[in-house]
């Protein structure tokens, strides 16, 4: 027996013959998917490919990344092949003559980390079996603790978005938070931690809600999303926090998302407020 080159044997690498040969078909979104061992960030690569001309449906996957960030430039650590890191790259404002997809307005695209969020809800409920839900704008929740994050990042015509999904991480592994503390599918019992078919699960389910949201030009009313993502999102009916980007904040109760993709917080003198971009904290 030959002996194997990785030491976690509960961690074997993707393979990307097997991915793309499922993955890569004349309906699916996917043009080319990239399994590197090592890399700094994955947006980062996907950005350059993005710049370069890369075609929409280029997916690049990491087995370590020693560079990821999440918003407001945090960290994002990993053991190595403990989960899944990648980034895909999406041209919603090209029109897309052979699917029939009209362009999609900019002010539609804040719907795109949202529509990769209800797609991983989708595939960890589905092939890990354990409750979780999203957590407005961005992250994954798994029996309360942060299991992923999703970051969105625009360049010229493109939107590459990335994802860090903690998979087989061991408690002692996760790293300590200052909000939500960290948790993984494993930790959290997760009926499988293999990770190929999460991602297989992750990828056709982005194609299938993109390409709705593409042929309804953006609307995710009509496409949808907007109902899929409310009925996912645990911030909704909660007592929030929200701390915006110019550095207010602001606190009430949680109502709703709306069609623009915006947290509806109603305040106690009940105003009610649209949030587009921000931390939200759950309140007790």
């Amino acid at each position: 027996m030959h002996a194997s080159p990785y030491s976690d044997l509960d961690r074997p690498p993707l393979s990307v013959r097997g991915l793309e040969r499922a993955l890569v078909t004349p309906d699916s979104l996917w043009t080319k998917i990239e399994v590197r061992a090592e890399t700094g960030s994955t947006n980062a690569d996907v950005t350059a490919a993005a710049v370069a001309g890369a075609p929409e449906g280029l997916v690049v996957v990491a087995e370590q990344q020693t560079a990821g960030r999440g918003r407001r430039d945090r960290t994002w650590t990993s053991p190595p092949r403990a989960g899944l890191t990648l980034s895909m790259l999406l041209r919603p404002g090209v029109p897309d003559p052979e699917r029939d997809w009209p362009a999609a307005s900019p002010g539609a695209f804040s719907w795109l980390p949202l529509l990769v969020g209800v797609a991983l809800l989708e595939a960890v409920r589905r092939v890990a079996e354990v409750e979780a839900a999203l957590k407005w704008p961005n992250d994954l929740l798994v029996k309360d603790g942060k299991c992923a994050g999703i970051l969105a990042e625009m360049t010229g015509d493109a939107v590459v978005v990335g994802i860090g999904l903690n998979v087989s991480t061991r408690a002692e592994e996760l790293p300590q938070t200052n909000g939500v503390p960290a948790t993984s599918l494993r930790v959290a019992g997760a009926a499988s931690t293999d990770r190929d078919p999460l991602l297989r699960a992750l990828l056709r389910g982005v194609s299938s809600w993109y390409g709705g949201w593409r042929e309804a030009g953006g609307d995710a009313e009509l496409s949808g999303l907007l109902g899929a993502y409310r009925r996912g999102c645990a911030t909704i009916g909660r007592p929030v926090r929200a701390l915006l980007p110019g550095g207010g904040e602001v606190s009430g109760r949680a109502t709703g998302v709306d069609v623009d993709g915006r947290l509806v917080i109603r305040t106690a003198d009940e105003t009610d407020l649209r949030v587009s971009a921000g931390d939200v904290l759950h309140v007790r």
